[in-house]
């Protein structure tokens, strides 16, 4: 079983001001697959010292073999969510994010403008999402089927 954790970097949905859809749609298709379990699930504001606490919490700490984030990954001086995973992984993994980029700009240019990154801390996978539920969904299916694998190499 691969345990996952969703963690969600929106300033506005953690306050409450809108509901969080992307990780909703993560953990809905997480949970189709029986080989994986979501156990932690969490919105957090774009706080570069959150992310990188919630990020080592969920591996060190709770033993998460894969951190999926949504948010943070673009262009506004709020978006920090690479940032932050770079400092908490041990290698960067530049094939994952950029097959999700090249299949995300067969749907949309601006796909191009994500800065998402995926890594490994120890021998637990991270990978950032976009914000928007399709951009979510669109990118699931392109990086769950190599998942399993990336997770046993190590």
């Amino acid at each position: 079983m691969i345990k996952v954790g969703i963690l969600i970097m929106s300033d506005r949905a953690s306050k409450g001001v809108y509901e969080d859809k992307s990780g909703k749609t993560i953990q809905e298709i997480i949970e189709e697959d029986a080989q994986y379990e979501v156990s932690e699930y969490e919105v957090i504001p774009d706080e570069k010292d959150i992310i990188i606490k919630m990020l080592k919490e969920y591996i060190d700490e709770k033993k998460l073999d894969l951190v999926i984030t949504s948010g943070g990954t673009g262009l506004s001086k709020r978006d920090i969510t690479p940032e932050a995973t770079h400092e908490v992984i041990d290698k960067e993994i530049p094939g994952m994010a950029e097959a999700m980029r090249s299949h995300g700009i067969q749907k949309t240019p601006f796909a191009m403008l994500s800065r998402a990154v995926a890594g490994l801390r120890g021998k637990s996978l991270i990978i950032n999402l976009p914000g928007s539920p399709k951009a979510v969904r669109e990118n699931l299916e392109v990086v769950l089927p190599v998942i399993p694998h990336a997770l046993g190499m190590h």
